[in-house]
This record gives C-alpha cells, sequence and structure tokens, in this order.
C-alpha cells in the first residue's frame, strides 16, 4: 500500500497489528550510501600492503589521513584505550552521515539526503544512544553503569531518565533541523532570484548590452572579424529585443534566469550542501563521541 503526504510517497506495510511507513525514496538513498561506503572500505582495503616495511600506497595514505582527522578532531580528548575502541564506529558515523548530506548534491532527480528524514536522523541517534549504554556497561559494568542514574540521589531517577531522551531527541532533531532548512532556503531563494530578474529586465538588458559592447571592441582589436561580425548581428538583436517589450521576456529573460539560476544554484549549493553538510556530520559526530565518553566515565 502506498500514499501520498505532501510530495512525497509513503510506502505503507502491515505487520500484524503493526502498520510500517516508509519513504523509498530516502530509503533507497540511504542503501545506496550504505553500499558506496562498503565498496569504498573494500577499495581501502585493497591498497593496504601485506608487508609492513612496503611503500605505503596513495589508498593507504588516504586512509591514514582519514583516520588521523577522526583521532585528532573529533576523539581528541579522549584517553588513548578509548580512541582505539571508539574509532571504528566514530569514523563510519562521521562518513555515513556525510555522504548522507552531500547526497543531495548529485544531479539525479529525485534524490534527496537522507538526513533531511527525520526518521533517519531519529534511527541514528537511537544508535549512539545505544552504543552509551554498550559501552557503559562494558566499561563500567551493569551494576555501576545503572547506579549512574541514581546520582546524585535516588529521587533523581526519572530526570536522569528524561534527560538522556531529551539529549537524544535534540541529537536526532539538530541534525534534521539543519539540512532541511538547508533544503527550504534553497526552495524560497530561486523563485525570488526568477522575480528579481523578471522585474528588472530593463536594467539587466542594457548591462548585457554594455558587456556585449566591451566584448566587440575587443574582438575588433584582436582582429577576428568573423566573430566581430556574428557578436554584432547578436548584439543588434539584442538591442532590439529590448526595445521590443513584448518578446523581451520571452527571448532573453528566461535564459538570462536560467543563467542566473544556476550560478546561484552552484554558490548555494556550496554553502548549504557542502559547507553546512560537512560542518553538520562534524557536528554530530563531536557530540556523539561526547556522549559515549560520558557514558563510559
Amino acid at each position: 500500500m502506498s500514499s501520498e503526504i505532501g510530495k512525497d510517497l509513503v510506502w505503507r506495510v502491515r505487520l500484524g497489528p503493526l502498520s510500517i511507513a516508509f519513504n523509498p525514496l530516502t530509503l533507497a538513498t540511504a542503501l545506496g550510501v550504505a553500499l558506496l561506503l562498503l565498496l569504498l572500505g573494500l577499495w581501502l582495503r585493497r591498497g593496504i600492503p601485506r608487508d609492513p616495511e612496503a611503500r605505503p600506497s596513495r589508498r593507504l595514505v588516504l586512509l591514514t589521513a582519514f583516520l588521523e582527522f577522526v583521532d585528532r578532531q573529533i576523539l581528541g580528548t579522549m584517553e588513548e584505550k578509548t580512541k582505539q575502541n571508539l574509532l571504528p564506529f566514530v569514523a563510519t558515523l562521521f562518513l555515513f552521515v556525510l555522504a548522507s548530506n552531500l547526497s543531495s548534491l548529485l544531479p539525479i532527480p529525485g534524490l534527496v539526503a537522507p538526513t533531511r528524514d527525520l526518521n533517519v536522523t531519529l534511527g541514528l541517534a537511537l544508535l549512539v544512544y545505544a552504543f552509551c549504554h554498550i559501552y557503559g556497561i562494558r566499561t563500567k559494568g551493569l551494576l555501576r553503569h545503572g547506579k549512574s542514574y541514581l546520582e546524585p540521589l535516588p529521587v533523581m531517577l526519572p530526570m536522569n531518565l528524561v534527560g538522556d531522551l531529551g539529549r537524544t531527541l535534540s541529537h536526532a532533531f539538530r541534525l534534521f533541523g539543519n539540512i532541511l532548512g538547508g533544503s527550504i532556503m534553497l526552495a524560497v531563494i530561486f523563485p525570488i532570484l526568477v522575480n528579481l530578474v523578471v522585474r528588472f529586465r530593463w536594467i539587466l538588458g542594457i548591462f548585457f548590452l554594455l558587456v556585449g559592447l566591451v566584448a566587440l571592441r575587443a574582438l575588433w582589436r584582436r582582429g577576428k572579424k568573423k566573430a566581430f561580425y556574428a557578436l554584432g548581428l547578436a548584439w543588434l538583436g539584442a538591442l532590439v529585443l529590448l526595445v521590443v517589450h513584448v518578446w523581451l521576456p520571452v527571448l532573453w529573460v528566461v535564459p538570462a534566469a536560467f543563467l542566473i539560476g544556476t550560478g546561484a544554484g552552484v554558490v548555494l549549493n556550496f554553502f548549504f550542501g557542502l559547507f553546512a553538510g560537512t560542518i553538520q556530520a562534524l557536528v554530530f559526530t563531536l557530540l556523539a563521541a561526547a556522549y559515549i565518553q560520558m557514558a563510559a566515565e
């Protein structure tokens, strides 16, 4: 069974009394990211020489640089033993969140970042929450870990449990809100840019004509007469279109809006997709490492 919520397709599967709903696009993208990371890991593994004294390959240098980044920037304040235990989990978590955030930059129709779905970010936060308890029990023991919820007084048990729940929810909502907010900003800014192009088309038309004059002058000085005459005809046509207001929006405002929108899209995607996506992946992983360290103390 499938249904549409807004513009998202949702599949529903019934398992007895339970009804499970999920977004097939989000699920497919998340599985694709996981598969790509698995293939990346296998590719890097093949680049590790069996002889420890052999010259390191480029893949080994790349892997070492990434692990050193995680070790210094994310696990920098921990003890060496704790770093060794947490490095595989934290590095994998960082790569998955980063790849999920950046997946929306791929020019594939219908592709959305999995972390734009609250179910994905909440699942990641619950995974971190479960790992906190597993690692806390492993390092301190079951009784000592459970006793930490009775500190400083046993009456604080409900408050400590509520604090754990709130921390997990905020961990999920922070990543979800920032990634979704970036997508909303892109959806809002693009129509505004197109509207500005249409409203100020006369100013843009005069600007493009001046640019054409500069290009014609440069071509004439270099002696490229064929290109000069071709561009001159195009410039005269643009001048006529600027005067004939009826054909102006159809013949050059639409291409101008496309070019300006494309340029702005590249800049905005770089900021909200690449830059903000990387920062949010780093913040999410830093918080996860801090929560795990708190559970181990």
